[in-house]
């Protein structure tokens, strides 16, 4: 055997062993997570694969915390999630795969109030939109607004809009039964554009024929919009960091991905899905 044969030989043995792509393979990514984030990865992954047409990247919804499960599980290899992971499931991913969660936030988001675009309404206060959404206002002539019955649009609880929104404005008290539960962002803008006494809440990336709301920390205080200029400032009061999740750091393919994302042209990809780049530019 000649000296290159073996050369190739233990090249491609410790290729198999390491589980590291061989030169020229086709790879495929897998993320899953966030409905919020769902166009933004699929116009990331859309962009990327014309750029690197050795790569595929399948990017589905069905919530954050259905994400993280398949991060568990092994079946996805980036977790899309909106809100950060529990300890209770970095601790699993530990148990089940002896792989730490690794945290890479890929994103700014303002977490809008929606309201119907003919609504008269100027502005909420954080508590008013608490009392809105656990049922204890009923009415919008009661918070300013023209009189008539408060119809309240949100997430589903395997959301991680839903648990951001219950942690952070209902201090983790429990919806009403009245409280519609939508299967995505976009249902929830839909719903309340069509009902003039419609309210909810979702990315700012999906405020479309809606109004979103200026929200105030209390009574004495400014209504701030949410803009990219108030969370990168902090002060708007429900802004968050959206983020990838891996199974230990990420490595090869999904890494040079990542990194991909986190420069220039991810971050451009950021600005026109309507979210914010990490450093506001």
């Amino acid at each position: 055997m000649t000296k290159a044969l073996v050369s190739l030989f233990l090249t491609l043995s410790t290729l198999l062993l390491t589980g590291c792509p061989a030169p020229g393979e086709h790879q495929t990514i897998t993320i899953k997570g966030s409905d919020t984030m769902v166009q933004l990865g699929q116009r990331w992954a859309e962009l990327y694969m014309q750029k690197h047409p050795e790569v595929t990247i399948q990017v589905t919804a069905g919530g954050s915390g259905n994400g993280i499960a398949a991060l568990i599980d092994g079946t996805t290899q980036i977790c899309q999630a909106s809100r950060p992971m529990k300890d209770t499931e970095k601790e699993s991913l530990k148990t089940k795969r002896s792989l730490a969660a690794v945290e890479t936030p890929v994103a700014l988001d303002a977490l809008a109030v929606y309201v119907n675009k003919d609504n008269a309404i100027k502005s909420l206060t954080m508590d008013q939109i608490a009392k809105i959404f656990l049922g204890e206002t009923t009415d919008w002539k009661d918070v300013g607004g023209t009189p008539g019955n408060i119809v309240l649009y949100g997430r589903e609880n395997s959301s991680g809009t839903y648990v951001y929104f219950k942690e952070h404005v209902l201090s983790n008290k429990d919806f009403p039964s009245k409280y519609q539960a939508l299967p995505g962002t976009g249902a929830v803008v839909d719903a309340v554009s069509k009902d003039k006494g419609g309210i909810g809440y979702g990315g700012i990336g999906y405020a479309t024929d809606i109004k979103t709301v200026p929200i105030t920390k209390d009574a004495g205080s400014a209504p701030i919009d949410p803009t990219m200029a108030n969370v990168l400032s902090g002060t708007y009061p429900i802004s968050r960091q959206l983020f990838w999740y891996t199974a230990g750091p990420p490595e090869g393919p999904v890494k040079a991905f990542q990194d991909w994302v986190l420069g220039p042209e991810g971050q451009k990809v950021v600005s026109e899905k309507g979210f914010y780049p990490l450093k506001g530019e």
